[in-house]
């Protein structure tokens, strides 16, 4: 067998990274990574050939001497402030291939309000939304809205460096309930000149359509069904389970229409609030990265990194297998915190109209390690080293606090 060349994967500190090096590796490629010291989950991995800490300054500074190096012929990141910085590069550097987006798909992504209308226009259902602005009337327009809403960035990476020099927090989402929340909202960012985007609160699901894109055509299609977050009332998904392949097939359908329109390349999850009763799929937003939920789709067989790999590097053309949908995954860590904010902070949820059952939540977390279902974010039985070097960190972390 004629062995592949190699992949330098950027993020090695969470269970996305993880999946990455994962489903590289089991495909046979050398994946040499780049993490932020050795405490790194994923330099554990038997799949992880090598690694290097990362170094300081830009990633074009470095980047082309590590590929010189290893030799690889693909490079995959996480972060996306890192898809930024390597989407400045060029295409391929040497014979090796920057599997980004290129600054304008990436920006037409990042910037929600872009996808919101670029949404609109495809035909997708999206929210009500507002981009507050300096010269208007908040409480004028406070009083007009329709409560309760969702307070979200535009564009994140744009403005956390002006939260963090005005020493304040970035907070994905902020749930109100009223005018006066919404003009407190509105009040705490006034020093920076910028708010967030307020919209329409959707009720129902969380709904991920995700879709390798190559030439204007979906070659590869999974979706799941988000069944816990953390924290809960939306957030990082927990507990998510595949949906079936003939399921939600004409919302696939405008979810790779849009993608088309966006001109994307690449991997992308389409993400939604999937309204049972109603039958209404509201637009959340395109995210153009690898998502926190990967886990699970490697689990089914779908595997991204691989799709992007072997289309680019490798030049295959053939149809990808279709991926199981009946397995579910959890993402052991936060999914207790939520069980924990559930039973014992209920106030700090910030959704008003989430369902919180308590005792229901309690055995369902406790008989889903019964479930031949299940699978995990971290462990696996293949690769068991990542989730034991991440138990010894918690224990570390525990004992710590504990310490008077």
């Amino acid at each position: 067998m004629t062995a592949l060349p190699g992949a330098i994967v950027l993020g090695l500190e969470n269970a996305i990274g993880l999946a990455v090096v994962r489903d590289l590796g089991r495909h046979g490629v050398p994946v040499y990574g780049i993490a932020r010291d050795q405490s790194s989950i994923v330099t554990s991995s038997r799949y992880c050939t090598d690694w290097t800490k990362r170094p300081a300054g830009p990633i074009a500074d470095w980047l082309p001497g590590l590929i010189a190096r290893t030799g690889a012929r693909a490079v995959l990141a996480i972060s996306e402030t890192d898809l930024l910085q390597l989407s400045a590069l060029p295409p391929m550097i040497g014979d090796c291939h920057i599997l980004v987006p290129r600054p304008d798909q990436l920006g037409r992504v990042l910037d929600k309000m872009q996808t919101i209308q670029a949404a609109a226009a495809a035909g997708l259902r999206v929210p009500q939304t507002w981009q507050p602005l300096g010269h208007e009337d908040f409480a004028a327009r406070a009083a007009q809205m329709r409560y309760p809403l969702v307070a979200k960035w535009a564009n994140p990476p744009e403005v956390m460096g002006l939260l963090e020099q005005a020493g304040l927090e970035w907070i994905k989402t902020d749930y109100i309930r009223d005018a006066d929340q919404l003009l407190a909202l509105l009040d705490r960012y006034a020093p920076i000149g910028r708010w967030p985007l307020i919209q329409q609160y959707c009720r129902g699901v969380g709904l991920g359509q995700m879709l390798y894109m190559a030439n204007g055509q979906a070659t590869l299609r999974f979706q799941h069904r988000r069944l816990h977050e953390w924290p809960p009332e939306g957030g990082v998904s927990t507990l998510c389970r595949a949906e079936p392949v003939d399921a939600h097939g004409p919302q696939m359908a405008l979810s790779e229409k849009l993608l088309r329109a966006l001109d994307w390349e690449g991997q992308a999850m389409v993400e939604y609030r999937y309204d049972v009763a109603s039958g209404h799929y509201w637009l959340m937003e395109v995210n153009g990265r690898f998502w926190g939920s990967l886990p699970l789709a490697l689990h089914c067989g779908a595997g991204f990194a691989w799709e992007a790999y072997r289309r680019t590097v490798l030049g295959q053309t053939d149809p990808a297998p279709v991926p199981r949908d009946d397995l579910r995954a959890r993402y052991m860590v936060p999914e207790t915190k939520r069980l924990v904010r559930i039973l014992f902070a209920p106030g700090r949820i910030g959704d008003p109209f989430f369902r919180r059952r308590p005792i229901a939540d309690l055995a369902a977390y406790l008989l889903a390690f019964l479930d031949p279902r299940a699978r995990y974010y971290v462990f696996s039985r293949s690769d068991p080293k990542p989730w034991l070097r991440d138990l010894v960190q918690m224990v570390r972390k525990a004992a710590r606090r504990e310490k008077p």
